[in-house]
Parts: C-alpha cells; structure tokens; sequence
C-alpha cells in the first residue's frame, strides 16, 4: 500500500466514528421521516403500525384549521421579530462600538438573556405579563390606562407578547455579530470620509451600512431560520393558545405526533417546514448578489 493510501486510510478511521454517529442519528431518521410522512401511523403500535396513505397527509394539512393558523402564525412571527432584532441589534453595536461608557458590562449585560435558559426566561416572562399583579400591567395602569392587554390570556394579545419576549431574548446574540463586523471596518474610511465633510448619519448610510452587508446577510438567514424554529417559549408560555392565537408549526408538529400520535402527519407537515425554510433560504441567497458587498 502507497504512502498516500495509508494516510487517507488513517484519516478515514479517525473520522468514521464521526460519520456512524451522523449516519445513524441524523441521516436515518430523516430518511425515516419522509417515509412515514407518506404513512398514517401511531407510534405507540410499533413499526407493525405503519400503514400507508400516499399523499393524503400533505393533502390534508391544508384543509386543517389548526395547520393554517400555525403556519399564519409563524409567517406573522417571522416578519415581525427578523426586522425587529436585526435593527435593533445593529443599533445597539453601533452605539457600544462609538464609544459608549462601561462598554463591557453593557455587552455582558445585553447578550445575557441569549444564554440564559429560555425555559428560565419564558416563566419570567409569563409572570412579567400576568394581566392583574404583573409589572408590565401595573406600569401601564400608572399612566392612566384602566383596561391594559390580557397579554398571554388575550387571543389578540398573546402573539405580540411572544413577539417582544423573543427580540429581547435574540438582541444581544446579533449585536455581538454586529459588533465583531464593525471592529473590522479600517478606521481610515471615517477619517477620509470626516476630511471630505461627511457627518455621522452619511458615513453609516455610505460606509458602516455596505460594508456591513455580509455581516447582515447572515444574521438575517440565521434570524429567518429560528423564527420558524420558535418551540420553548410556545410551549412554556402558552401550549399555542388562547385557541391556536399562539401556535406556530414547530408546536402543531409537537402536538400531532406527541400528543395527538399522528406520527406520519407531523412528519409531512415537518418536511413542509423544511422546504419553507430551505425556499426563503434558496431566495436570499440567491437576492444577495445585488446588496452584500464582500
């Protein structure tokens, strides 16, 4: 056996338990859900159970009120809380990054609730929201309002409150990806850009916005993706209630193989969420080549 042989040899045996490992935990059971997504089968009968429907499961979704809402839902969440955080992550860099005072403890302060425990936050959260003794309510009855939102117990409230949970838990994450993208803008731009007499507004709007549309082209793919991967705070906060006002698809998928034990049914609607995430993705990346400057 030649040299290079061994060595390609070798380097396969150090990877393959590497590649067993996703083979057998990621590879298979996805292959196995796009089987039974085209089967009607309840887990708790075992693989005898499987029985299969062809197309009914992905023909059947769209006439169920409960998958429309979620997916409404979720479409609703994604265009609200992406905007939402990236603005207000790039701000929020910008400010820290131009020299803000106690720079360090604000960015700990700032990334904070994304490495908290969302189980953590989204009980806080639920309190922070109770309609009668919580603060939010309390500090909105102190400026005259009688009547405030019922927040999580109110269908036309409950969303939006989820909504500014999420951006405040997502904020710090994106600053610091903002951050690291405006610390490698060369100092010498805003110094010619100064000497010409361009102020600050016109140096983000000339300088900071284009050479930064790397940086947000992956915070808005990455943003996109975990809005309709939204679970935790669903489940925690609200089980996707009052009605479905709060469910989103990664819930109704949760509640129709585990709580409903229509396996194969929530494997079709969870590879409907695939493609959905994999076309705006396929979009994107393809949009990009007319606004990101590398």
């Amino acid at each position: 056996m030649s040299t290079y042989r061994k060595e390609a040899f070798t380097g396969w045996l150090f990877i393959m338990p590497a590649l067993i490992g996703f083979g057998l935990l990621t590879v298979v059971p996805i292959l196995f859900s796009l089987l039974i997504s085209f089967s009607d089968w309840n887990f708790m009968e075992g693989l005898k159970g499987i029985r299969f429907n062809g197309l009914s499961n992905y023909k059947e979704m769209w006439s169920d009120r409960w998958f429309t809402d979620s997916l409404k839902n979720n479409l609703i969440f994604a265009v609200t809380t992406v905007p939402s955080i990236m603005v207000l992550a790039l701000l929020t860099a910008v400010g820290l990054n131009n020299g803000a005072f106690f720079k360090t403890p604000l960015r700990m302060i700032i990334f904070m609730p994304y490495v908290s425990s969302i189980v953590a936050i989204s009980l806080v959260w639920a309190l922070l929201y109770s309609p009668s003794q919580g603060p939010i309510n309390q500090a909105i009855r102190s400026f005259g309002i009688e009547h405030p939102p019922g927040w999580l117990s109110d269908p036309h409230w409950a969303l939006t409150g989820i909504i500014i949970m999420s951006v405040w838990a997502s904020i710090g994450y994106n600053m610091v990806i903002y951050l690291a993208g405006l610390q490698s803008i060369p100092k010498d731009l805003y110094e010619a850009a100064s000497i010409d007499g361009a102020g600050r507004v016109k140096q983000f709007f000339s300088i900071t916005l284009p050479l930064l549309s790397p940086t947000t082209f992956f915070v808005l793919i990455t943003c996109i993706i975990h809005s309709f991967q939204v679970f935790a705070a669903i489940f925690m906060m609200t089980q996707g209630g009052p009605g479905t006002s709060t469910s989103v698809l990664t819930f109704y998928i949760y509640q129709a193989g585990f709580s409903f034990y229509k396996m194969g049914y929530a494997s079709a609607m969870a590879w409907i969420l695939t493609l959905i995430i994999f076309f705006v993705t396929i979009v994107q990346w393809l949009g990009q080549k007319r606004w990101v400057n590398y």
